[in-house]
């Protein structure tokens, strides 16, 4: 399959391509920078060994047609905090065109956790539940934190906006005498 159309838009399966590629870096940084004690068990998540994340389902929303060339960023963020009980977990994933400093594409994955061995789901591993519960603080600490510079960023545009042209007595400015 050509992943690039005749017209040089990326073929719509190369973004979840990106997606899933960007998903076992994602597991990848567990195990060598978060998580190393279970290094092995993060880095089996992508194999046949032992235990596995299978993609059950993906649903992709694309914003505009990316052309070649292009560079991309993908993030990935866990939409639910993990539960020990689980089989599953839901990523919501932004894709990024560097070119056009926009998202290209969103997407969400269904993620189960299968144990090879026995060929049936299996709830999340321990060592799991422990790094996603800190992944999931980490995303509500920064979502407060940077929820609040928004939240100083409008109150300051606010006051301009008083100071300026929202303030009695002033007078718009159509452009014409």
């Amino acid at each position: 399959g050509n992943l690039v159309r005749a017209q040089g838009h990326v073929n719509n399966v190369t973004y979840i391509r990106y997606a899933e590629s960007a998903r076992i870096n994602w597991a990848q940084n567990y195990a060598k920078y978060h998580d190393p004690t279970h290094k092995k068990q993060w880095e089996e998540l992508w194999t046949p060994k032992g235990d596995g994340l299978i993609l059950r389902s993906i649903k992709t929303d694309f914003k505009f047609p990316m052309s070649w060339p292009d560079r991309i960023s993908v993030y990935h963020k866990l939409r639910s905090p993990p539960a020990d009980t689980s089989e599953s977990f839901i990523l919501d994933v932004l894709i990024l065109s560097e070119r056009h400093q926009r998202a290209a594409a969103r997407c969400v994955e269904d993620i189960v956790v299968y144990d090879y061995r026995r060929g049936q789901k299996v709830p999340l591993r321990p060592f799991m539940v422990a790094q996603l519960e800190k992944t999931w603080d980490a995303q509500q600490a920064a979502k407060k934190e940077n929820g609040a510079k928004v939240g100083e960023l409008l109150a300051r545009v606010r006051r301009l906006e008083m100071d300026s042209w929202d303030r009695e007595g002033a007078l718009e400015d159509t452009g014409s005498p």
